[in-house]
């Protein structure tokens, strides 16, 4: 139940299925991308090697999640669901990552719980039968009627491989119809983490967490962290576009630049939790910007707005070949860097010494 008595089904009916759609016409028109800030990969260059000693075609990079093969460790970042555009949208980024070897995130599915004819739009097992699917939850909704059953269901909904809770406080509080009750939600995680079957991660939307944060997660029994770092999508500015208010609209200003940039979260978390895995996401855009998460100490690369343009293609056939090929680019590229450093492997990578920290002076 809500606060005051009125479930969360009542008074969210109707509105979640617009609000999904306003989010994926905002973040392909409208410039919604920090301000002031950025990833924090730029900071980095790695030294190149002139004699790598080694075969390019030789370079590997198969991985694991969680026991599961992937040709890549790179993932399809938590995107869409609840409309039919979106489940069109998943149901391309299943295709193409499929194709590739790449795991993929689901939107969140809070829709899918409430309303059950939205279910399908983030049932995309038929179209990527072997990769690790990742189902969503947003991790507030613990505070207002979600238990480990409904995540439970939401995993089942989707034949999901893993769990992951976002938090999303900033986005809430700016957001028309935003739920900002965050109290006490570390103790219903670690509910969460024992109850529900698959492994159970958490991931910002793109402000970061650090590594004070990530440890107190972990303690929780979170089995994984995608740090979702700053430099890439505001969620504060896509509801900037959303909200009638005058004063939340100017506000969003003032937090256009918010948050821990991706490569400091990244290399935060790590320090904080040397064997926990991480995945990088949060404004990358190409295969050096994956090598570099890497080397930071990310374990997967995650990708998410730089990939809806070609998914929100018109042509269905067209969009998921156009998909392959930007897929295909980034591990070119991930491969082209280790190539120019020497690491023929993704352990090489992590341990390389050839990422360099730009000097600010």
């Amino acid at each position: 139940m809500q606060p005051g008595g009125q479930s969360l089904k009542s008074t969210s009916e109707g509105h979640i299925e617009k609000r999904k759609g306003e989010h994926i016409r905002i973040c392909l028109q409208e410039e919604v991308a920090g301000v002031g800030i950025r990833t924090g990969f730029d900071d980095y260059h790695f030294k190149h090697n002139a004699l790598p000693e080694l075969s390019f075609e030789r370079i590997r990079l198969d991985t694991e999640w969680f026991g599961l093969s992937l040709r890549a460790p790179l993932l399809v970042s938590s995107m869409t669901g609840g409309t039919n555009e979106a489940g069109a949208i998943n149901k391309r980024l299943a295709m193409a990552a499929e194709e590739r070897g790449w795991a993929i995130g689901l939107g969140s599915m809070r829709a899918a719980l409430e309303k059950e004819e939205l279910a399908s739009t983030f049932k995309i097992r038929a179209f990527a039968p072997r990769i690790p699917i990742i189902a969503n939850i947003g991790a507030v909704q613990l505070n207002y009627g979600m238990g480990p059953e409904a995540c439970q269901h939401a995993v089942d909904l989707a034949e999901a491989n893993a769990l992951v809770l976002h938090l999303n406080a900033l986005q809430e509080v700016f957001q028309p119809e935003g739920d900002t009750d965050f109290s006490g939600l570390l103790s219903r995680i670690e509910e969460v983490c024992r109850h529900v079957a698959v492994p159970v991660g958490v991931k910002e939307v793109g402000w970061g967490i650090d590594g004070q944060t990530a440890a107190r997660l972990s303690d929780a029994g979170v089995a994984f962290i995608d740090a979702a770092g700053a430099g890439g999508t505001s969620w504060s500015q896509v509801e900037k576009f959303r909200v009638h208010d005058p004063v939340r609209r100017q506000a969003a200003e003032a937090f256009a630049g918010w948050g821990i940039p991706t490569a400091e979260s990244v290399s935060e978390v790590r320090a904080a939790l040397p064997s926990m895995p991480i995945v990088a996401s949060g404004g990358l855009h190409n295969g050096v910007d994956a090598a570099k998460a890497i080397a930071l100490g990310a374990n997967m690369a995650g990708f998410g707005r730089s990939l809806l343009p070609q998914a929100a293609g018109e042509n269905s056939a067209l969009s998921v070949e156009k998909l392959i090929d930007q897929f295909e680019r980034i591990e070119f590229e991930l491969r082209a860097t280790m190539f120019g450093i020497g690491a023929a492997t993704l352990s090489e990578l992590g341990g390389t010494d050839r990422l360099v920290r730009i000097s600010s002076t």
